[in-house]
């Protein structure tokens, strides 16, 4: 591979040096899924990712998934995992599995950051009443203990920020009745985003962001604006999870999150490359007419 020379290492710096005065003392959610969680390489990656936006003053907050891994562990105990319109099927003994493996990988990712020398606090949705829920239904089907986030409460979350701790959560919240309920992780990253006003959402995801064609690659989509993003929601030309991961963008920017990011979290250091770059690698959703690339407004 070829190296940096000096004078190129001073240039990316100096690149980042508008984005790192911009997003100072900003909020940023990090929803973490995909493979990204799963390759340990790629996992490194993300958790040196994100403490560094710590450390040069940003204020990061992970939200994680572990649905994988889940599957994993509902299969060893003899279950078949289930799926109905994308959600899992939660019964009593899967939901305990979950919330046991999400805790599990929760403390894994706290570990990751406390030995890069940041000190992180794992959480769920049920420590400081963060992430209460009904029940969710798929089609009008019960499909168990699987939550539809109706409040968030994120006294703990500033609570953490204020004290310089980087929050880690996990998915799990709670009903009327403090029953446990697994909640979507793309769901859950963008009630928190609304809830703290966050400056920028990202999600780590499989692909590498929203294309106008699927099947041609060269139709990725560097920016979209709210309305643009709506008419792709409406027009039926998404399939799969990135239809609602779509709809949960326009909800989070309608609401106050100034930016969100579609990231490919196979990219080896996806993150930095999206905020600190001037085209960034992959999908940005904004407001309607917010500005486009910062570097245009100096």
């Amino acid at each position: 591979m070829e190296q940096l020379t000096e004078r190129q290492k001073a240039e990316v710096l100096i690149e980042a040096l508008p984005y790192i005065q911009r997003f100072n003392r900003k909020i940023i959610v990090v929803k973490y899924g995909g493979s990204a969680m799963v390759d340990e390489h790629l996992k490194h990656q993300v958790i040196q990712d994100v403490v560094l936006l710590k450390l040069v003053g940003f204020k990061p907050i992970i939200v994680h998934g572990g649905g994988k891994e889940i599957s994993r562990w509902v299969s060893k105990a003899g279950m078949e995992p289930r799926f109905v319109n994308g959600l899992r099927v939660t019964d009593e003994d899967t939901m305990e599995i979950a919330e046991m493996v999400l805790n599990k990988v929760n403390k894994s990712l706290v570990q990751l950051v406390n030995e890069l020398g940041v000190n992180a606090v794992g959480i769920s949705g049920k420590d400081g009443m963060l992430l209460k829920c009904e029940k969710k239904l798929s089609g009008g089907q019960d499909i168990g203990f699987v939550g539809n986030i109706t409040e968030v409460n994120p006294k703990i979350i500033y609570d953490l920020l204020e004290k310089d701790f980087l929050p880690i959560i996990c998915p799990i919240g709670f009903d009327n009745h403090f029953q446990s309920f697994n909640i979507n992780a793309d769901d859950a990253a963008c009630a928190i985003a609304r809830a703290v006003h966050a400056e920028k959402l990202a999600f780590l995801t499989d692909v590498e962001g929203v294309y106008r064609d699927f099947n041609d690659k060269s139709t990725l989509i560097s920016e979209m604006t709210v309305d643009e993003a709506r008419a792709f929601v409406d027009g039926g030309q998404l399939g799969g999870g990135m239809l609602p991961k779509l709809q949960n963008c326009v909800d989070a920017i309608e609401n106050g999150v100034s930016r969100v990011h579609i990231l490919d979290g196979r990219i080896p250091h996806c993150l930095l490359l999206e905020i600190f770059t001037n085209q960034g690698i992959g999908t940005a959703l904004f407001a309607n007419g917010a500005e486009r690339y910062f570097h245009e407004m100096q």
